[in-house]
């Protein structure tokens, strides 16, 4: 098969350059040696720029295996999906992936999330994409200081925010792979790696029991809703068991878990071989 990896442009990987570029490589490495023909561009590769995806043309690719997120990039993604390629993820998958669409989808769904209003603080974060500096994820410790930080965000020109109340307990993050069977969870207070540090603020981890198939259940269910093969999160485990999914977003580096979740990844080609 003919595919196309795309890299993600460097601003949505902040402090993890260099992680999101490792896991695309295993994927890729694992295709050549099944023989594939495997192109690797950038967001802002002549490919993307130039390639008229609108035309009536075959699409120059049997496979595009991307972790993109410039607008740009998802539409030729949205048009090489409709002339036939498989898209993994769909770039209507990363669209659906903002907080503000998320939130309405786990909602209608019964997947347990945050409440709007509670008694230990807010996060507010940036609705229309994802974080791209510590500044678009930001902990409020009241309601005053939540709209005080909605203001900074706005004065920043992000109009779209997301508001969730702070759920006391254990940060997990998860990974999956739709349909595969793969799924892990991760203690980020354990072994302290970190994107921005936000984990401190629930301290070390209790290892609450939780329903760790049930978890595995919602975050399928979520990444089928939100058309995303290709997944990560995080959920907060209280005292009691119970989890609230605090956030899920495409494709993300797999560090702790990188080789299985390639295996996983190249899997879903199979089909199509």
């Amino acid at each position: 098969m003919r595919i196309c990896a795309v890299r993600r442009k460097e601003c949505f990987s902040p402090n993890s350059i260099e992680n999101d570029a490792a896991i695309l490589d295993e994927v890729t490495a694992i295709l050549r040696g099944f023989g594939h023909e495997v192109t690797i561009i950038g967001e802002d590769s002549e490919v993307l720029s130039h390639y008229n995806s609108f035309s009536d043309k075959k699409p120059l690719f049997d496979v595009w295996l991307s972790m993109g997120r410039m607008s740009s990039t998802l539409n030729v993604l949205k048009a090489e999906q409709q002339h036939g390629a498989l898209v993994i993820n769909s770039g209507y998958g990363v669209e659906n992936c903002r907080r503000d669409v998320l939130r309405h989808l786990m909602r209608d769904a019964g997947i347990p999330i945050p409440d709007d209003k509670g008694d230990n603080g807010y996060w507010v974060k940036r609705a229309d994409m994802a974080a791209q500096s510590h500044e678009d994820v930001v902990f409020a410790s009241n309601k005053a200081h939540a709209d005080e930080v909605i203001a900074r965000f706005k004065a920043r020109g992000i109009q779209d925010v997301v508001v969730q109340a702070h759920v006391v307990g254990d940060v997990v993050k998860f990974y999956g792979v739709q349909g595969t069977g793969f799924f892990r969870i991760f203690y980020p207070g354990d072994d302290e790696m970190t994107k921005f540090g936000d984990e401190i603020i629930n301290g070390r981890p209790h290892h609450y029991d939780f329903d760790q198939v049930c978890l595995q259940h919602h975050a399928e269910q979520l990444s089928s809703l939100a058309d995303v093969k290709v997944y990560g999160g995080d959920c907060v485990v209280s005292e009691s068991g119970d989890y609230r999914i605090i956030d899920f977003n495409d494709w993300p580096s797999f560090s702790r878990c990188r080789l299985d979740a390639a295996v996983a990844i190249t899997s879903l080609l199979t089909p199509y071989s």
